[in-house]
This record gives C-alpha cells, sequence and structure tokens, in this order.
C-alpha cells in the first residue's frame, strides 16, 4: 500500500492527485485549513479503496506546520509522494502569527518545513518523491534577497514572483543537502487552472471567474501530467515539468549558489 500525504489536499489539484491515490488503494492523508472541506473530502473518500484522513491545520503557521510533522508518522510508517500544493495569493500583504509576510510563508517556508521534517518517512518509502506544485520554468521575477518579508512596497504579483522563485531553489538546496538520499524533488508547473476566487475583491473576483471560464483547466485535468510522472518516475532526482514539458535545470532559477544562500536565510529565520 502506497503512503501519500498531500498538503492542500482538500481542494483543487492537491484533491484531485489524493483521489487518484485513494482509488488505487493507497493510504493518504491530506491537510488543510478548513474542517468542512475535510470532511466533505473525506465522505467522497468513503466510496474508494484506499484509506483517507484529513489533519487540520494552518500552514501559515511555523508551529502548525511543525505539528503536522509531529502527528504524520501515527499514520504512516514510511512516505512514498509527499505532495505540496498549498497556496492562496494575498492581494494585500497579510503578515502571519510568526511576523513573516504570507505569501512566503505558503508558497515557500511550509514547503522547506514539510520536506526537510517528513524526509526521514520518505526515505524508507518504496519509490519516495517530493511533488511541489509551483511555477518551474517560469524565469520572470526573483526572490527579494533584501527584503524578503516584503515590508516595503509589498505587490501581489512581486510577492508572489519572489515566492515562485524561493520554491524552485528548495528543490535544489533540498538535494544539496540530501546528496545520498533516495527521494526525489519534483517541481511542476501545472496548466493554467480553475481555482476558487473568493479571496479576490472585486472587480478582480469577475476578471479571474472569467478568464477561467474561458482559458483555465479543470484540476482533474491539469494534474495528468503530474500523475503520469509520479507514477513513471524517469531517473534523475531533481524532476522539472512545466505544463508536461522537461525543463532545463541549468536555468538561473536554479543556480546552486542562489540555492544555498536561500537555506541558509531559511535556517537562520527558523
Amino acid at each position: 500500500m502506497k503512503n501519500v500525504v498531500v498538503a492542500g489536499g482538500t481542494t483543487g489539484m492537491g484533491r484531485e492527485i489524493a483521489l487518484h491515490y485513494l482509488r488505487r488503494g493507497a493510504r493518504v492523508t491530506v491537510i488543510g485549513s478548513t474542517p468542512s472541506r475535510g470532511e466533505l473530502f473525506l465522505r467522497e473518500a468513503d466510496a474508494l479503496d484506499g484509506e483517507a484522513a484529513y489533519l487540520q491545520a494552518d500552514l501559515l503557521s511555523i508551529a502548525e506546520n511543525y505539528r503536522v510533522i509531529k502527528e504524520v508518522p501515527a499514520r504512516h510508517e514510511a512516505l512514498d509522494a509527499l505532495v505540496l500544493t498549498a497556496m492562496l495569493p494575498f492581494v494585500k500583504r497579510r503578515e502571519t502569527v510568526d511576523g513573516l509576510e504570507g505569501t512566503f510563508m505558503l508558497y515557500y517556508l511550509s514547503r522547506f518545513i514539510l520536506s526537510y521534517g517528513l524526509t526521514d518517512l520518505l526515505e524508507r518509502g518504496e519509490t519516495p518523491i517530493i511533488t511541489n506544485l509551483g511555477a518551474t520554468g517560469i524565469t520572470k521575477g526573483a526572490v527579494n534577497w533584501d527584503d524578503l518579508q516584503f515590508t516595503k512596497g509589498y505587490g501581489t504579483v512581486p510577492a508572489t514572483m519572489s515566492g515562485g522563485r524561493a520554491n524552485d531553489l528548495l528543490a535544489v538546496h533540498y538535494l544539496q543537502n540530501h546528496p545520498d538520499g533516495r527521494t526525489k524533488y519534483f517541481g511542476v508547473q501545472p496548466p493554467y487552472t480553475k481555482s476558487g476566487t473568493n479571496h479576490l475583491p472585486q472587480p478582480l473576483r469577475t476578471v479571474a471567474r472569467v478568464s477561467a471560464a474561458l482559458f483555465a483547466k479543470p484540476p482533474a485535468e491539469s494534474v495528468r501530467d503530474t500523475l503520469a510522472v509520479m507514477d513513471d518516475q524517469p531517473d534523475e532526482r531533481l524532476i522539472l515539468r512545466a505544463v508536461g514539458v522537461p525543463v532545463d535545470p541549468a536555468l538561473k532559477t536554479f543556480d546552486p549558489d542562489d540555492a544555498k544562500r536561500l537555506y541558509e536565510l531559511t535556517v537562520d529565520l527558523i
């Protein structure tokens, strides 16, 4: 039986990945912040062959991420896949309980903590892989090195781009710090996908809904390429895909020196 943990697994692409593995008889734990969504997910999972669990956690909190790491081993003796999908762009700067900028916390730091913190379980898996849904292959934007928390001049797009580039470097420094490990790191840019818009103010909400109706794919379709790679993994440990197409790891967004720099800054931060 495969063991899978999906952060952000109660909605969208995370939910579809979780359901995929439940249909195959896996033991799956989904992490989400909204109990009603967790209950809805579990009701749907009841009809499937696998074993599902919901772990409520606010991944905007450092302490909550560490609580997840402590609680997962009670259900999983090993992990075959850790899937990281939780993400929410903030129109206005949001400061977390730890005094961090919300996009940085959710898009990068939470994924950092879960990736490193669940490594021991992953290394016990049969073909362990960390799947990180983000913006792999996009080279616009850069890590906001001088102000990671955007204390000055916050903007949704710059903060999201900075988080995306930090997320790219996470894949690199994770493997730098586990050179002899078996766990693969899979960075993914999925297709434009239909997702929730309630967090957006008007008129942006209406624009986003119209755009999604015209151009976006449903989550079940968007995850097909991702699942194909997860179920039939290539040999390399750093796997990079953008809308199903391989991405060159030599791109500047995966610079090894930048990855080391970010890792050191992150360790100092937490």
